[in-house]
């Protein structure tokens, strides 16, 4: 058996042909639906991009216990697993943040990996020479003009340089070594491959034959990369981005047409799970937002597409319905090898939704440190904010203090403390870093939201009693993911009484 596992970043399914989107052409996406099962209740768990892989490599969230950040010591890794098991797995990917400070764990817990540079500001094409002003900013923010923004806006500038043909893009490249792993390893057994790239997520940054797909009126200046920031109203810019997000989408179909091109050609159907999968969508201009992150998880950025082909199970151009989440994909690849599940996975395998729909769970959360903490069960979704204490109290703990791009201040190091295990930590006691509150996470009141009368989310329900039915689902299922105590406090929810994490962890795994 083989698996192979398309990854985009980005990924909104609502601009999608088989998820009913109409402005976008992907007619591959649409062969691809037809080919595998559908999802069409799928939700992410923890955010943003390296969250959200840590799920994919544990099956579990982290959401609650710390922001972006590496594998740890004490995580169950499932290509680790799958390797140490004879099965040879392989990440290929142009994502550049799996080489940043945060996030330099990941990749290593493949057998062999292939990296691909140049990703939006990825730090590997050196150019000591001057970059205009006008050059360096065109390309990003909105109504404010962004010159000297940071260094990764230049470095964008620079890779782009090198990035003048279709073959030369790292998307492209990308998929170039995927196939060419997946051919030169077509007639042996027993390996995982996953092809992740960087793609769609901003800047919208294709060739132009992508982008003359999509005419539209533009004053000809090259923006193509969104801050994360409110929508200021004007259509030209909104149009002009989506346009340019469409493109690049078109391209991301372009691609997964080569793979299943390859898989028809090599006859792998048969024996081989594909996963077509995304951390996470994006707001163009709904809500009045820009982004992600800084604002609600609405549906946009949290509904997301997934398709899967499991050979033994056959099903194909069909839709399923029950709810699952990234959580659920590292147990589904472990199944499918025949390799035990780690009692710390919170996922389950898709198999049984795959075979009948039978339903995995009544419900889910989902959020990013500091943030909401969302509960749906795909008709309705809750999200609930800080209390009146100033998004207060609220640590990190973590055995290996990193952030995203920089290593923790000697500040920070100074002031932590040591906090007892969680069930997770399989009795390894953890650092606790205080956190103050953010500004950079802003909406943040209480909202509820009944999805089949309020897709979009433009009318939060004012509902004291449905509020009151869903906010015990919501704290059974932090207990169950063992959150720290503080979070209850920070949320003004009811700690559980006389709650046990680890049996509460078993009682949720078995319901």
């Amino acid at each position: 058996m083989r698996a192979i596992m398309i990854m985009y970043d980005t990924l909104c399914r609502r601009f999608l042909e088989p998820y009913g989107g109409t402005d976008t052409l992907t007619p591959n996406f649409t062969r691809l639906a037809q080919r595998t099962a559908q999802f069409q209740n799928c939700y992410v768990g923890s955010m943003p991009c390296m969250p959200a892989r840590q799920e994919i490599h544990t099956g579990r969230y982290n959401f609650l216990h710390r922001a972006w950040g590496p594998l740890e010591g004490f995580d169950d890794s499932m290509p680790e697993q799958l390797a140490r098991a004879g099965i040879h797995t392989h990440l290929v990917t142009d994502h550049y943040h799996y080489w940043e400070d945060g996030s330099g764990t990941y990749h290593n817990r493949y057998q062999t990996c292939g990296f691909v540079r140049g990703q939006e500001g990825d730090a590997c094409f050196g150019w000591a020479g001057p970059v205009a002003d006008r050059e360096r900013c065109r390309h990003r923010g909105g109504a404010k003009a962004r010159c000297g923004f940071d260094d990764m806006t230049t470095q964008d500038w620079v890779n782009r340089t090198q990035f003048t043909s279709e073959a030369s893009m790292p998307q492209t490249r990308t998929f170039d070594e995927g196939l060419d792993f997946v051919r030169r390893n077509a007639p042996f057994d027993q390996w995982f491959c996953q092809i992740e790239t960087f793609d769609p997520h901003e800047p919208f940054f294709t060739q132009k034959k992508w982008q003359q797909m999509y005419p539209h009126e533009w004053d000809g200046s090259t923006l193509d990369w969104p801050g994360y920031e409110r929508h200021d109203g004007d259509s030209a810019r909104l149009e002009h981005l989506r346009c340019m997000y469409r493109a690049l989408v078109s391209m991301c179909d372009a691609n997964l047409g080569r793979v299943l091109d390859l898989m028809d050609e090599l006859d792998l159907w048969k024996d081989t799970m594909l996963i077509v999968n995304t951390d996470h969508g994006f707001l163009l201009g709904e809500h009045d937002w820009w982004g992600k992150c800084r604002m609600p998880w609405y549906q946009e950025a949290a509904h997301i597409p997934l398709w899967v082909w499991d050979p033994r199970v056959g099903v194909a151009g069909v839709q399923r319905q029950a709810l699952v989440q990234t959580i659920d994909l590292a147990p589904t690849l472990l199944e499918f090898f025949g390799q035990p599940i780690p009692a710390n996975m919170q996922g389950r395998p898709l198999r049984p939704v795959l075979e009948s729909d039978a339903p995995l769970r009544d419900g889910a959360l989902f959020g990013i440190f500091g943030g909401h903490v969302n509960w749906t069960d795909g008709r309705q979704v809750y999200m609930r904010g800080p209390g009146r204490g100033g998004n207060q109290p609220l640590n990190e703990y973590t055995t290996m203090p990193t952030h995203m791009r920089s290593r923790y201040s000697v500040e920070e190091l100074r002031g932590w403390r040591q906090h007892g295990p969680f069930v997770h930590t399989k009795g390894c006691p953890v650092m606790a870093f205080p956190r103050g509150a953010s500004s950079w996470i802003v909406e943040q009141e209480t909202r509820l939201y009944d999805l089949q009368q309020d897709y979009a989310q433009k009318a939060p329900l004012h509902d004291r009693a449905q509020e009151a039915a869903i906010i015990p689902l919501l704290v059974a299922a932090m207990a169950a993911s063992d959150a720290p105590s503080e979070q209850y406090q920070r949320l003004e929810l009811p700690a559980p009484d006389g709650c046990d994490s680890a049996a509460a962890l078993a009682a949720c795994r078995a319901t």
